[in-house]
């Protein structure tokens, strides 16, 4: 089993920056591909970022590249999204996901199909 542990959700103005980290336990050599999403209120959830278990690969969806960017550091099994010109459109709670397959692309992240590992969330929230 692998847990995902979320933090760095806060409430910003626009146009401010934030880093999200999640930090991996458990069965960590077990952790392939690793993503953000996000789900806004009353809407579905949404696919951010992804990146490969190397850190050489990374995936985002269009509404977000240019602001977001992902990032992993193996050695503290922790997975980073820096967020910049934060927009009220921004406000979700965002989640870490972990593939639980080896084969699992960050592109293949971004179809909201593969099998993950979830955390609990951290919750963004922009005023304007």
């Amino acid at each position: 089993q692998v847990q995902l542990v979320e933090s760095g959700g806060s409430l910003v103005q626009t146009g401010a920056s934030l880093r999200l980290s999640c930090a991996a336990s458990g069965r960590t050599s077990s952790i392939y591909a690793m993503g953000w999403f996000r789900q806004a209120p009353g809407k579905e959830r949404e696919f951010a970022a992804a990146i490969s278990r190397s850190g050489i690969s990374v995936y985002y969806a269009d509404s977000v590249k240019g602001r977001f960017t992902i990032s992993r550091d193996n050695a503290k099994n922790t997975v980073y999204l820096q967020i910049s010109s934060l927009k009220p459109e921004d406000t979700a709670v965002y989640y870490c996901a972990a593939a639980r397959n080896l084969l699992t692309t960050p592109q293949a992240m971004g179809t909201l199909l593969t099998d993950n590992y979830w955390g609990q969330g951290t919750q963004v929230t922009v005023s304007s």
